[in-house]
């Protein structure tokens, strides 16, 4: 009876993982650029008191085993990479990726993160900058008095300086990707940092060689399905109930078997 509460009381704890995994992307609902994380689970061993074609005669074996699961655990919550939509913001320091890849930004402490949140503004120095006042990289300065922004689909950024009628190239946004981007750490902000499991930073122009290309006036939204996610909840719900109602039996037998001893 104490091994049936233990395995059931592992489901509740994997349930509790699933049902904070959900939570965390229904209040991400719109997040821009967020990706959706994914809880994935595992059995756990098997006590084997009999293993399948044991002799069960001289002439026959079993044709069946007897394993019985010890439970389930997290094996990973992972984050889910696909696109999402865009939505028309009409702002010109706002971008989007089509396809692959990430923006970089510099980090307080000198470090490098990445993003695919491309809502951007202009500190008081011109600088390209997050929401947060990173600095976009490689450096993009816009001049004083700049007129016009105008950011091509591969990175371009061009300005009216002067009052000149041809806008001037003042620099140009790459675009970072990864051999394998669910292995990136969410550092928070919108942002990820690299990890071993990540692979190497790889970059490029934006439209060429792989990457995707950038949309001015535009934001990645969500890639989460709000409706899944509240059936995903209802069935996290569920499967917990159930599993609780499992360490209620086996409690209750527990006890009928301790009154049976005395």
């Amino acid at each position: 009876m104490l091994q049936a509460l233990s395995i059931a009381a592992t489901g509740m704890q994997t349930q509790e993982t699933q049902i904070q995994v959900i939570a965390n992307n229904l209040a991400n609902a719109s997040t821009v650029g967020f990706k959706v994380s994914n809880a994935r689970f595992q059995d756990l061993v098997y006590v084997t008191p009999r293993e399948a074609g044991t002799q069960s005669s001289q002439v026959s074996t079993v044709p069946t085993g007897e394993s019985i699961g010890l439970g389930a655990k997290t094996a990973a919550v992972d984050q889910i990479f696909t696109e999402g939509e865009l939505n028309e913001t009409d702002n010109p320091l706002d971008l989007a990726i089509q396809g692959n890849g990430f923006f970089q930004v510099s980090l307080p402490d000198g470090s490098i993160a990445y993003t695919r949140d491309g809502s951007f503004r202009l500190d008081q120095n011109g600088r390209l900058v997050t929401l947060d006042g990173y600095a976009v990289l490689p450096g993009i300065n816009i001049p004083q008095g700049a007129g016009t922004i105008t950011i091509g689909a591969d990175g371009t950024v061009s300005a009216q300086v002067n009052n000149q009628t041809v806008p001037t190239q003042v620099g140009q946004i790459q675009l970072v990707r990864f051999l394998n981007p669910a292995g990136l750490q969410p550092y928070g902000q919108n942002l990820y940092v690299q990890s071993e499991a990540a692979g190497s930073p790889q970059t490029g122009v934006a439209g060429q060689n792989g990457f995707g290309s950038i949309t001015q006036g535009f934001l990645e939204m969500p890639n989460e399905s709000t409706v899944q996610e509240l059936v995903g909840l209802i069935e996290a719900q569920r499967a917990y109930e159930a599993s609780s109602k499992a360490v209620q039996e086996a409690d209750q037998m527990q006890g009928i078997a301790n009154g049976l001893i005395r």
